[in-house]
C-alpha cells in the first residue's frame, strides 16, 4: 500500500511515516498542501492521510482541490479538530473518512487498509455536467461562470438529475428526491418544479437540456 502524508509538523510525519513503514507501506511525505496537489496528480496513491491545520492552502481546501483535479485517492484526515461541524465539513469536501488526534496506529492502519480495498472514489464532490455545476455540501450552482440562485427543492431536483444525467427520471422518483411523503404521485407538483428549473437554469441561457419524455418523465440531457 503507498500512503501520501500531508502533515506540516515534522515530529508528526516522521512518526506518522515510520508507524505506517512499520505496518508495511510504502511512504511519502508533504508539507503543504500545495506539495500534496502535484504529489497526488503524479503518483497514483492507495491512501491520502491528510491533516487540517496546514500552510497555505489547509487541508480542507487542498481536498477540494484534489477532487476538483480529478484525484480520486482515498483521503483520511486527520486532525485534533473534532468538532462535528469540521468533520462534516471534511466529508462534504470530498473526504472519505476522519480520524481525531490522539489515536492509535492500529486503528490509524486499519482504516487506511479498509480505504485502499474500497478504491478511487467514483462520484466527485462537485457534480458536472456540460458546463452546469452543483457543489451539494455548499448547496451552490452555476452554468458556466454565473451562479444561480435556487430553492432548496429546485437543488433537489437538479441534484437527482446531475447524478443520472442522460437517464429518464419517473415523476415518483423526482417526487422521492424533493418532497416527503405528503405528496401523492398524481400530483403535479414535478411538472411546476421543473417548470421553475428550466426558467433558471436552461431558458436564460438559451438552453434546453431538461427533456419531457412524454409517458415516462424527464431527463437532463447528457453532454456529447
Amino acid at each position: 500500500m503507498r500512503v501520501l502524508i500531508v502533515e506540516d509538523e515534522p515530529k508528526m510525519a516522521e512518526l506518522l511515516r515510520r508507524g505506517l513503514v512499520d505496518q508495511g507501506a510504502v511512504v511519502d511525505v508533504a508539507s503543504c498542501g500545495e506539495d500534496a496537489l502535484w504529489m497526488a496528480a503524479a503518483t497514483a496513491f492507495d491512501a491520502i492521510v491528510l491533516d487540517v491545520m496546514l500552510p497555505g492552502i489547509d487541508g480542507f481546501e487542498t481536498c477540494r482541490r484534489l477532487r476538483e483535479a480529478l484525484v480520486w485517492s482515498p483521503v483520511l484526515m486527520l486532525t485534533a479538530r473534532g468538532e462535528v461541524e469540521d468533520r462534516v465539513a471534511g466529508l462534504d469536501g470530498g473526504a472519505d473518512d476522519y480520524l481525531v488526534k490522539p489515536f492509535e496506529f492500529p486503528e490509524l492502519g486499519a482504516r487506511l487498509r479498509a480505504l485502499a480495498r474500497r478504491g478511487p472514489r467514483e462520484r466527485p464532490a462537485v457534480l458536472q455536467v456540460g458546463d452546469l455545476r452543483l457543489d451539494p455540501a455548499e448547496r451552490r450552482v452555476w452554468r458556466g461562470e454565473t451562479e444561480i440562485a435556487l430553492s432548496a427543492t429546485e437543488l433537489a431536483l437538479l441534484e437527482a438529475f446531475m447524478r443520472r444525467p442522460g437517464e429518464v427520471l419517473s415523476r415518483l422518483a423526482l417526487l422521492e428526491a424533493g418532497w416527503d411523503g405528503e405528496y401523492e404521485n398524481r400530483s403535479n407538483v414535478v411538472a411546476v418544479y421543473v417548470g421553475y428549473l428550466r426558467n433558471k437554469i436552461d431558458r436564460p441561457f438559451t438552453r434546453a437540456d431538461i427533456e419531457t419524455v412524454r409517458g415516462e418523465g424527464y431527463r437532463l440531457r447528457a453532454p456529447a
